[in-house]
């Protein structure tokens, strides 16, 4: 986040927050940062998405360690939360299997919109909606890929294999 950015005082209230979930009003917010929100932070909901570039309000709660997890524009309010450190993931042999918390959850620790993370793995955005909204989950190979990138970006989770122990894994 750039200094002197007018986000700049959310992202020390949301620093300074040791809750795992926190909602706040747009009165709130604008009150936080001494400034009025623009009028697409009230009704577009893509003003409120968790991209990493080109937004600094976005890197204002993604720096602090938060995501936006819902927004209601009749409340007009959002809920910001903490994503978990580690993510408990089931295997079959060597494979993680995905499902839509998790692959969301990598893209979002990459930084990543929908579209990029798409590109990353070689299949259309509308891939990566459907799989995010449980409609169906990745094919073998493309599971395999998602481990490959997880370990890359260090994403962290803890294996669950059937009968056995827990293990750690730094994917």
């Amino acid at each position: 986040m750039k200094g002197g950015s007018k986000y700049q005082p959310l992202r020390e209230f949301l620093c300074g927050s040791n809750q795992g979930e926190i909602t706040l009003s747009f009165t709130e917010i604008e009150t936080l940062i001494n400034d009025t929100l623009p009028n697409s932070a009230k009704s577009n909901r893509a003003w409120w998405s968790n991209r990493s570039k080109g937004a600094l309000q976005a890197s204002a709660w993604i720096q602090a360690g938060y995501r936006v997890k819902a927004v209601d524009f009749n409340q007009q309010q959002v809920e910001f939360q903490r994503p978990p450190h580690k993510y408990r993931v089931q295997m079959v042999g060597d494979t993680v299997m995905w499902n839509s918390e998790l692959i969301k959850a990598l893209r979002l620790h990459l930084g990543l919109t929908q579209a990029e993370f798409a590109a990353t793995l070689g299949v259309v955005q509308k891939t990566v909606s459907n799989w995010e909204n449980n409609l169906y989950t990745p094919p073998l190979a493309t599971a395999k890929h998602l481990g490959l990138v997880a370990e890359r970006a260090e994403f962290k989770y803890e294996t669950e294999f059937q009968g056995e122990q827990e293990s750690e894994s730094s994917y």
